[in-house]
């Protein structure tokens, strides 16, 4: 079957799918398990509405029971066992408590894995906001700031693993003497005149440069949300400032910004929880060579490389509750706000 009318399918199934649960599961809440007529009509009739929200609910719930509760518990298991396969061929998995940690805990590779997701949190997040608000700020001046905002956002639209082989072209070296066709080489060698250089083997500077894919990509969605917010300060706080003497810069600062606080923080958690799953960009850039290694793919290697599915397991847990108090925190900051 042709792909697109593959997908068309698919579609329609799903959505139909739905129509149809809910259709005739309302059917059968009111028609026949609480039916609005006889003596208990009344009763019937608020039974059927405490029990309608949890029956719309129930598809939703049993996949997220399945392709998130699921996972989760399933890798805490692997992640306290070993895989061992029999001579026979069957698979067996010996409970080890936590010694699949404590092998983590003693491999360099984790803890380099560590020390570059560190860093890609304090320079990504704070570059991406910062980058998104000035964008934000400046785009809103200029008569053309429409088309500055659709440009900016681009990347968002571009896959990481596409972004990856764009930047990867940009780092790109070929051999002295010849034409560089990577942009950051033909600058290099035309103001210095030295032999291109392999940027991506350099270690440090190449987890920089790694950064600069993720910053070019988040900055547009940093953008779009702290531009939204900009619009929502009242002009009377603006026009008072003005006013009173103050400056742009005292403007922006001592007023704007301090009323939009809250969605700064925001996009900084979110651009944070990005970082600390990417896994994408150093795949197809460095794959983790040349001490760029990240925990998302050392998980990857100990999965699918090694076999080892007991520290990738255990590697995955480390992830998630990094994760999970920094998703807390935006949630309930979320519910604070609707509030």
């Amino acid at each position: 079957m042709n792909p697109a009318l593959q997908g068309l399918l698919t579609i329609a199934i799903g959505v139909g799918g739905c129509l149809s649960y809910f259709y005739f599961s309302n059917q059968l809440l009111d028609k026949v398990i609480f039916p609005a007529k006889g003596p208990n009509a009344g009763k019937n009739i608020n039974r059927a509405n405490l029990v309608r929200p949890w029956l719309f609910l129930l598809p939703a719930i049993l996949a997220l029971g399945l392709y998130l509760a699921y996972p989760v518990f399933e890798t805490i298991r692997l992640s306290l066992t070993e895989r061992e396969t029999l001579p026979d061929g069957t698979t067996v998995y010996n409970f080890v408590g936590l010694a699949n940690y404590t092998q983590m805990a003693s491999e360099p590779k984790f803890w380099e894995a560590m020390r570059n997701n560190m860093m890609w949190l304090i320079v990504v997040p704070a570059m991406s906001t910062a980058f998104g608000l000035l964008a934000a700020q400046l785009t809103d001046r200029i008569s053309w700031g429409n088309i500055a905002k659709s440009l900016i956002f681009m990347p968002m639209a571009i896959s990481f693993v596409g972004a990856a082989v764009i930047w990867k072209l940009v780092y790109d070296a070929r051999p002295p003497g010849t034409e560089q066709i990577g942009v950051l080489n033909a600058i290099y060698v035309w103001m210095t005149g030295n032999d291109p250089q392999q940027w991506l083997t350099v270690p440090i500077w190449n987890s920089f440069l790694l950064m600069i894919v993720l910053i070019w990509i988040q900055t547009g969605f940093a953008m779009v949300i702290l531009s939204a917010a900009l619009r929502g300060i009242p002009e009377e706080t603006i026009e008072a400032a003005i006013v009173d003497g103050a400056s742009p810069l005292q403007i922006f600062f001592k007023i704007k910004v301090p009323q939009i606080m809250g969605t700064i923080v925001v996009v900084w958690t979110t651009i944070t929880l990005v970082v600390l799953k990417v896994f994408d960009i150093v795949f197809a850039m460095t794959n983790g060579q040349w001490e760029t290694q990240v925990l998302a793919n050392y998980m990857f290697d100990k999965l699918f490389r090694a076999n080892d599915w007991g520290v990738g397991s255990a590697s995955a847990i480390v992830i998630m509750l990094l994760v999970t108090p920094i998703l807390v925190w935006n949630v309930r900051n979320a519910r604070a706000e609707m509030r």
